[in-house]
């Protein structure tokens, strides 16, 4: 028999019994396959690693006998490079958490299962990037504050040891800080809305010492269909159920003293839709 066709069948039981998906990327600065390719932009970054790692992890997992589990873990512990405590203090490991949905829970699960994965006990920072309307109505402060007040926990337990935001004008930046007990120590903007910060943020990130960075990511990082596609190509599914992603996670890890990444991945969590 193909080993093939082998490989498709299991993937096929696996993900018909799973009700819950996570997988890991692993480093893609190693990834060979990966790096032949020039992603255009983060989306598709995203999806080709989502499709290669599922891939991957297919072609070599075998399904049991019995007792299919409802929760797979899509990860390859090889393509991972764990931090090893003698070169912890020389790294930062910065992360931006993208939210699908608006579970709390699931910000204290990314980190948790980040820190698993890369052997660290803190994350250096976490910016989060809420699941706004696209519209772009809805964008206040009570959106943003259960997301944030879990932050906030995260930091007091020392997961994490500064908290930041994205795409926030002037206005929610500082209503933001004013009502916040951990302030944020950094705001993303996405200079593709505007060549120019505007002065106004500008002004107040100076005034309360909140550094202001870039980022070209779009306002939807993945949708529901494309995640549907990625999980077709990656598992040779067809008729693939019905899927929904809940976070996804990118973390870099930089070496202090000379700037460079040293490794970069995703981790990425979804569920299977209620039929």
């Amino acid at each position: 028999m193909d080993p093939r066709n082998t490989n498709s069948e299991a993937s096929k039981m696996l993900l018909s019994h799973a009700k819950t998906l996570t997988l890991h990327t692993g480093n893609l600065v190693n990834r060979s396959r990966l790096k032949k390719k020039c992603p255009g932009s983060p989306s598709e970054e995203l999806q080709d690693c989502i499709q290669a790692s599922l891939n991957d992890w297919f072609s070599t997992t075998k399904p049991p006998s019995k007792d299919f589990p409802e929760a797979l873990d899509c990860s390859i512990p090889e393509a991972t490079d764990r931090i090893s405590p003698e070169e912890r203090d020389e790294l930062r490991v910065s992360v931006k958490l993208f939210l699908c949905e608006s579970v709390q829970s699931s910000i204290g699960d990314a980190v948790e299962m980040v820190c698993q994965a890369l052997a660290v006990s803190q994350l250096d920072s976490v910016i989060i990037a809420p699941p706004w309307p696209l519209d772009g109505e809805g964008r206040n402060l009570a959106h943003l504050q259960p997301s944030w007040k879990e932050l906030e926990a995260l930091v007091r337990s020392q997961k994490i040891a500064a908290i930041g935001t994205s795409d926030l004008d002037k206005d929610l930046l500082e209503q933001l800080y004013n009502w916040a007990q951990v302030k944020p120590s950094s705001n993303q903007f996405n200079l593709a809305s505007c060549c120019v910060m505007p002065p106004e943020l500008t002004a107040f990130a100076k005034e309360f010492d909140i550094q202001l960075l870039t980022h070209n990511d779009p306002k939807e990082l993945m949708s529901a269909a494309t995640f549907q596609e990625a999980l077709r190509e990656g598992s040779k599914d067809l008729n693939i159920a019905d899927w929904r992603l809940e976070w996804v996670l990118r973390y870099s890890i930089i070496v202090k003293s000379r700037g460079i990444i040293k490794a970069k991945g995703y981790l990425v969590s979804a569920r299977k839709a209620s039929p």
